[in-house]
């Protein structure tokens, strides 16, 4: 036989024709890379850290779509759901029992867009007491400590 065997006839019978870069579309629920405008981890989405991100991209991008990783519990996307709602932008919730990826969100055309960073930076900001107890382990800091 020329081009396929029968081995590829029965395995597209039973699973399915196999689709190109089927790993990505794994990670990232069901769309690829180059079709994602912002992409939040399932971190970013339970804290609402990427709130704005997304917002400001909704704003932008009128025609994407929002896909919502489904094993994130419905009471942390409550906020993503608002703005979906807010901007007109469909969501779905996308819950793969097979694949498990730590991606929580990601808002997507149905066509290429090539955008090179998708992800939310998260920035470390250090609060009040970190800069203090760096202080506090000065050598000066420690010697004055014994003669308290």
């Amino acid at each position: 036989m020329s081009g396929k065997e029968v081995n590829d006839y029965l395995t597209e019978g039973m699973y399915g024709t196999r689709l190109p870069k089927e790993e990505e579309r794994k990670k990232y629920l069901g769309t690829l890379r180059e079709r994602i405008v912002l992409a939040l981890t399932v971190g970013q989405v339970m804290s609402d850290k990427g709130i704005d991100k997304l917002e400001d991209a909704m704003k932008e991008n009128k025609g994407a779509k929002l896909l919502i990783n489904g094993h994130v519990s419905s009471r942390f996307l409550t906020e993503e759901k608002a703005l979906a709602n807010k901007y007109n932008i469909p969501y779905t919730i996308i819950t793969d029992e097979t694949n498990e990826t730590d991606i929580g969100a990601v808002l997507a055309f149905d066509y290429a867009v090539d955008k090179e960073d998708i992800f939310v930076k998260e920035i470390q900001k250090k609060d009040e007491n970190s800069i203090k107890d760096e202080k506090n382990n000065s050598l000066f800091s420690k010697v004055k400590k014994w003669f308290k």
